[in-house]
């Protein structure tokens, strides 16, 4: 068995910080081909070892920053949930504008981590938690904001009961998206458009239409 590298370390010597494509303002420790990321993986994860989703951009969160960036009354002084924040770049843009408070909430482990040091490297504070908070209680928030989970059926199923409970107790719900498969079309309202790059595939980044929809 080989020894597990200190997650945080392996960020700093390993990974780029850089100026986020299409929201310049914020700066994240981000993937390079030369990153090595596979060696993050648990010995015991074996084949189902999460996709290092966290170490990219994806549209929907990159249109979520954009927006709140651009519109910060969207959440100044309210308490904001980034679920499913991967590199805690929507929750850092949520910080910038104005929140009171920002919870991430992150299923791997390693993206916990990238939090951490990328909320410190943009002077934001925000509380990381690791896990799939959609089967627990409502969280004590007053925004929960989505980006880029509507990629699965299942996981998109499993966000949308979610955020049914958070509407039901009164909490705003916003989704940024470039129109992935499994969106519920039927349950948004369109708030705004951005063009925002794409850049989760590895590939030269690409702009493509995005959008913040509100969620009910």
């Amino acid at each position: 068995m080989t020894q597990q590298p200190d997650i945080a370390d392996f960020i700093v010597a390993n990974m780029h910080v850089v100026a986020v494509p299409s929201v310049p303002e914020i700066r994240l420790y981000s993937a390079h081909p030369g990153s090595g990321l596979w060696r993050l993986a648990s010995d015991d994860a074996g084949d189902d070892a999460p996709p290092p989703y966290w170490a990219y951009q994806w549209a929907g969160g990159l249109v979520l920053a954009r927006h709140f960036l651009e519109r910060p009354e969207t959440v100044r002084g309210r308490r904001v949930l980034d679920l499913g924040a991967g590199s805690g770049v929507v929750g850092i843009a949520a910080g910038m504008a104005g929140a009171s408070s920002v919870l991430a909430a992150e299923v791997d482990r390693n993206g916990v981590a990238a939090i951490g040091l990328n909320a410190a490297l943009n002077g934001v504070d925000i509380i990381a938690i690791s896990g799939d908070v959609t089967g627990g209680r409502v969280p004590e928030v007053d925004i929960v904001a989505v980006g880029d989970l509507f990629y699965d059926a299942e996981l998109g199923a499993r966000v949308t009961a979610f955020l049914d409970r958070c509407v039901d107790a009164g909490i705003e719900a916003l989704v940024g998206d470039p129109g992935r498969a499994h969106l519920p079309h039927a349950r948004l309202r369109l708030v705004a458009e951005h063009a925002v790059a794409d850049v989760g595939t590895g590939q030269a980044a690409t702009t493509k239409p995005s959008a913040v929809f509100s969620f009910g």
